[in-house]
């Protein structure tokens, strides 16, 4: 039987992998577009987080994606649905990192698969953010009570900017090739995504601090 100071290191292993998870997407569309032009001396924003495969940090970002798909293959939930959502969408997380976009131009067949990974990535996440990190024992605390509508917000937004990247592309793109739209719409599903982590990982409203 494990020791309750082996239970407690288990418990802040997990909520650290969470977080950490959690900030690499809040931190990711502000890290590549500063490193893009400060270091690369780079003068704009991309119009999309994608494009950065083809700057000097191609690098952090599929580094990032790999590391984000590691921690959702090693995430465990409340049950075998919430492992398989997380081991679903590291799988898909692969596939935006090692399936390029096009720099520019029509899309391709590795841009094709990249888009499609990307939008089944964050509505898997979406979806356990509304529906697995809801999920409680009878009872639950007022925090968690709390959590649980910062999960659904998160969840929410998360399809909203999503929506709205769907529509630009759909209808406005070609008009405006250039727009930065669906940076900006990638970064605030990036940062819903971020927040729901960071919750799940004890950072927002914890129910109590395990002593060491």
């Amino acid at each position: 039987m494990k020791s309750n100071a082996e239970y407690i290191d288990h418990t802040y292993s997990y909520l650290s992998l969470r977080k950490t998870v959690g900030w690499i997407g809040i931190l990711l569309p502000f890290v590549l577009p500063l490193g893009a032009i400060v270091v690369f001396g780079e003068d704009t924003i991309r119009k999309n987080l994608s494009v950065y495969y083809y700057s000097g940090m191609r690098d952090v970002f599929v580094g990032a994606l790999c590391a984000i798909a590691l921690f959702l293959f090693f995430y465990k939930g409340y049950d075998k649905w919430d492992n398989r959502a997380a081991n679903l969408a590291g799988f898909f997380a692969l596939g935006i990192a090692f399936f390029p976009t096009v720099q520019s131009g029509p899309y391709n067949i590795y841009a094709t698969i990249h888009l499609i990974c990307a939008a089944l990535f964050f509505t898997i996440l979406a979806a356990m953010s509304i529906f697995l990190f809801t999920k409680s024992k009878p009872g639950p605390t007022k925090r968690k009570l709390i959590r649980n509508k910062i999960y659904i917000i998160c969840g929410l937004v998360m399809i909203a900017s999503m929506a709205g990247v769907l529509i630009f592309l759909l209808f406005f793109a070609r008009k405006k090739p250039e727009s930065a739209f669906i940076f900006w719409g990638e970064t605030v599903t990036l940062i819903a995504f971020g927040i729901s982590w960071l919750t799940k990982g004890g950072t927002l409203y914890p129910d109590k601090k395990v002593s060491r």
